[in-house]
């Protein structure tokens, strides 16, 4: 009989450690979803930035702070043609320039989407975007003899890295890395905050986002795609589809905030690169989903030169990419495409 009880004593605490165990084991994975999230806003590169994370158990906040603030110095000294004093301002000014690894990266990749495109994506299309007054100079009176003038120096074909060194067919060959660098930067402070120990988080910058993990609730992040309208200037106020998007990069590219109109016609800030002219085609806006936001972004970008039924078939060429994609019908309605992997959740 002493035996059963003792036995049954030494059952009794093997059951309180294995509950013990149980409850902990609990606590810890429900502390995973329930860790504290940290949200960082403000303005760099001459746009807003988000960011969301789920704040790691070593480290501070301050770190993650100092971590972003770094990233967003160093891609500005590196890829802003704002900065007069960056690595692509001194490129375009022919000055002698050590390239950084921030700048090839950019520059390599933007080379192989110009290449995957057909020339749709182009870095080098920038003397086009000042014509049209999209870039650092105001509108001009466009003819065909001032484009004419303008394509001896415009395009990638005409820009290329030699012994690491940048090299021209032309002096006045330009870069501008305004439809790449954003989903770039997205990608930087996403790695940089990874490699911190963050593992949960969402980088918007200009709307170019790259996401990793869950968000506050232990779900894949939920991203809303504006309605393409003219005068919707204000992202998230009006909706055309919340998608469901689990990690990656994602950017999307429209022309409905950033135009002109004269004489009653509106002229977007999409340039076709092969004719130097403002794209007037039915495909209103582009998201994309790539491994990476910097793809994304200048896929994006592509996308709206190309237009619906050659994003199309690029689209079933190259799996690896997903896009969701707005247009208009013959009755100025809108419609949508979204490849397979898209996870629409809500469509408004």
């Amino acid at each position: 009989m002493r035996n059963k009880i003792v036995y049954l004593d030494v059952l009794k605490k093997k059951m309180k450690r294995l509950i013990f165990i149980i409850a902990f084991i609990m606590l810890v994975c429900s502390c995973n979803f329930r860790a504290e999230y940290v949200t960082l806003e403000g303005r760099a590169l001459g746009t807003t930035y988000h960011i969301i994370y789920n704040q790691p158990v070593s480290g501070s906040q301050s770190d993650i702070q100092d971590i972003v603030q770094k990233a967003f110095k160093d891609v500005d000294f590196s890829l802003s043609v704002y900065n007069k004093e960056s690595i692509i301002s001194k490129v375009n000014r022919n000055e002698p320039v050590d390239l950084d690894t921030l700048f090839l990266n950019v520059f390599n990749r933007g080379k192989e989407i110009y290449t995957l495109t057909g020339g749709a994506f182009d870095m080098a299309a920038a003397p086009y975007f000042d014509l049209w007054g999209f870039g650092f100079k105001h509108r001009e009176r466009v003819t065909q003899a001032k484009l004419d003038s303008i394509a001896p120096f415009a395009g990638m074909d005409k820009i290329w890295l030699a012994e690491g060194k940048i090299e021209k067919a032309d002096p006045r060959v330009s870069l501008n890395g305004n439809a790449i660098a954003k989903g770039y930067c997205s990608d930087v402070i996403a790695y940089r905050m990874k490699a911190a120990g963050v593992k949960n988080l969402l980088v918007e910058v200009g709307g170019e986002i790259y996401c990793s993990g869950v968000n506050n609730k232990g779900k894949a992040w939920n991203i809303g795609i504006d309605r393409p309208e003219y005068g919707n200037f204000f992202p998230g106020k009006a909706l055309k589809a919340t998608l469901l998007f689990s990690g990656g990069g994602l950017a999307t590219s429209g022309n409905y905030r950033n135009y002109y109109e004269e004489d009653g016609q509106k002229y977007g800030h999409t340039i076709d690169p092969a004719t130097g002219r403002p794209v007037q085609h039915s495909l209103l806006s582009a998201t994309v989903i790539a491994p990476d936001c910097m793809s994304a972004d200048a896929f994006a970008t592509a996308f709206m030169v190309m237009g619906l039924e050659k994003t199309k078939i690029f689209l079933e060429a190259h799996p690896q990419i997903d896009a969701y994609l707005i247009y208009s019908d013959e009755k100025g309605a809108f419609q949508s495409f979204a490849t397979q992997n898209i996870k629409i959740i809500n469509n408004y």
